[in-house]
């Protein structure tokens, strides 16, 4: 009987293509999960992880094989967070940062086959959207995606102030974004930004900026709660140039090829949400080993035959069973061809599973900590990182509460969050304008 893989727990069933690229997943998972707890103290990506994922083929897992991919796709890649997440949250993070960027591969280039571009755009489209693909899969190059920023707006969730200034020759970006993992050890830094001629959402500009690239370096290092090891400390950027031919300038030509995206405003998203579903596995499997192999002194029966463990463990497997079910379904409505639902229905559905995928996934890893009790309660132990790697999940992107206003605000008043916005776009017309691509503004199809 063949083995089953991590990736198999959600995904049973795996194509023959998904499980030759489930495989080649599964052969990195112990070197990740032999690290994790040191990479976790360190706060930093363990040197080596990125090529381990190169030489596994990995960083190229849904670049389509023509440019030197895997040619996987949305299953695959939340298959993978999900198992990388069972050994090491950290790692599948700044992996799932990295797979992101191919989104601005893919989506320009079905924005071409859609003919949103002009003649004279074409080309700087092409070359740009080929350009990330090739790196990512032929040159197996890790690029980290900058887009958000600390400040905040009322009407998105990224609001994107850094500016891009022509300059002979190419750009010069300004600014500071504070998430993004990667950061430090990327090859390449896939960076949004605004060009400062352009007024709304069409000034949303995209640059890849090699890493020794002068005037870019990482903000002081993040000291996290949870995630540690991604090395999320953002980046700052100080009249750094990019030539045109790392630039994709053309005016709107970014939020044209959003609007091709599948699922919500980030169209995989649901693979960073498969990343705490996997923690939770994993936290969850490392304590049931736990209460199962140690045993009472005085009737030699296992810990986990105590009433109080049995209402837990019934309680733990309900709660990682509700944390799959809205993972694949999720899954499936973003990645099934044909559409199983209309487009405002799939971002409708995503706004009430990340909630509910992370809030069941932190449920699951407060109760393997109740059942482990203070011998299991260390910050060095797969329970400590659960807990901690976990509740970061409730806070990334939106919490719960935050997707479930913006359901009713779309269901009640036919408006919600923008994906991304820029600071000047507060004028009523840019607004209106972000609204009507809420769930659209960015993503992988």
């Amino acid at each position: 009987m063949t083995a089953k893989l991590t990736a198999e727990i959600v995904f049973p069933d795996l194509t023959e293509e998904e499980r030759e690229r489930a495989l080649r997943v599964e052969s990195v998972l112990p070197t990740i999960a032999a690290a994790a707890d040191a990479a976790d103290e360190a706060g930093a990506l363990p040197e080596g992880h990125l090529k381990l994922l190169g030489d596994a083929g990995l960083l190229g897992l849904v670049v389509p094989q023509e440019y030197g991919g895997l040619g996987g796709g949305l299953r695959d890649l939340a298959a993978t967070t999900y198992a990388l997440g069972t050994v090491c949250g950290s790692t599948a993070l700044a992996y799932f940062f990295h797979c992101s960027s191919s989104s601005r591969g893919m989506l320009p280039l079905a924005a071409l086959d859609a003919g949103l571009y002009t003649d004279e755009e074409a080309p700087e489209v092409r070359a740009f959207a080929e350009k990330v693909l090739h790196l990512m899969g032929t040159d197996k190059k890790a690029i980290g995606n900058f887009a958000s920023e600390a400040v905040k707006a009322s009407n998105a969730n990224v609001l994107i102030r850094t500016t891009a200034t022509r300059a002979e020759g190419g750009w010069l970006l300004n600014g500071e974004k504070s998430f993004g993992c990667l950061s430090g050890s990327a090859d390449y830094y896939l960076v949004t930004a605004r060009r400062d001629d352009v007024e709304g959402l069409d000034a949303l500009t995209l640059f890849l900026v090699p890493r020794e690239t002068e005037g870019a370096r990482s903000r002081a290092p993040w000291i996290g709660l949870g995630m540690r090891a991604s090395d999320n400390n953002g980046l700052i950027m100080e009249n750094c140039f990019v030539p045109d031919e790392l630039a994709l300038a053309v005016p709107g030509a970014f939020s044209r090829a959003t609007t091709m995206s599948r699922g919500s405003w980030v169209g995989n998203q649901i693979a960073i949400a498969s990343i705490y579903a996997g923690v939770a596995r994993g936290v969850w499997e490392y304590a049931m080993n736990r209460v199962m192999s140690a045993t009472f002194a005085d009737t030699g029966k296992p810990i986990a035959s105590s009433p109080m463990h049995q209402v837990m463990i019934g309680e733990g497997e309900r709660e990682l069973a509700e944390a799959h079910l809205w993972l694949r379904r999720q899954v499936d409505l973003e990645a099934s061809d044909p559409p199983l639902l209309p487009k405002q229905d799939v971002v409708n559905s995503w706004k009430l599973a990340k909630g509910a995928i992370t809030e069941h996934a932190h449920q699951v890893s407060l109760l393997a900590l109740k059942m482990c009790g203070t011998s299991g309660a260390l910050m060095g132990t797969q329970i400590g990182r659960g807990v901690r790697d976990t509740a970061m999940g409730l806070v990334q992107a939106f919490p719960a509460e935050r997707g479930k206003l913006d359901l009713a605000k779309t269901i009640v008043d036919n408006e919600g969050w923008a994906g991304l916005t820029t600071t000047d776009s507060f004028t009523k017309k840019a607004s209106s304008a972000s609204t009507t691509t809420s769930s659209a503004k960015e993503g992988a199809r």
